[in-house]
């Protein structure tokens, strides 16, 4: 059988990380949200017309937080998977990626808070 040419694998590729990323969206209240505040963010910027620079910084922490909210949503189906009955170790490595979540959560509340506290003071 011959083997299938690069460009082929990699649409193969874009369709399967397409199919997760659907997923994600249908399923898990988590990402659900973060998508609810991606576009308040994005009001939020066009409303404060903020700079290239800060639409850099505010769409890459958007996506490094959905990105860690996917990853922590595979590492939970996966211990799942390997262990459907209640496992403190189990317990523990998702305790361990949630908290990566809310760290990265937490830093991205204070960057939101660095980019817009300004704009909002000069408001008043």
């Amino acid at each position: 059988m011959p083997k299938d040419s690069f460009l082929k694998n990699r649409w193969k590729s874009v369709g399967f990380a397409l199919s997760g990323a659907l997923f994600l969206v249908r399923t898990e209240a988590s990402i659900q949200v973060q998508l609810f505040i991606t576009v308040v963010m994005t009001c939020a910027g066009l409303l404060f017309k903020i700079s290239a620079t800060e639409w850099i910084i505010q769409i890459l922490t958007i996506a490094i937080i959905i990105g860690a909210e996917g990853l922590n949503t595979g590492v939970e189906k996966l211990c799942d998977y390997i262990q459907p009955e209640f496992d403190t170790k189990i317990g523990l490595i998702k305790d361990v990626s949630a908290g990566a979540v809310m760290i990265i959560s937490i830093a991205a509340t204070i960057i939101g808070l660095i980019i817009y506290l300004p704009k909002i003071f000069l408001l008043f």
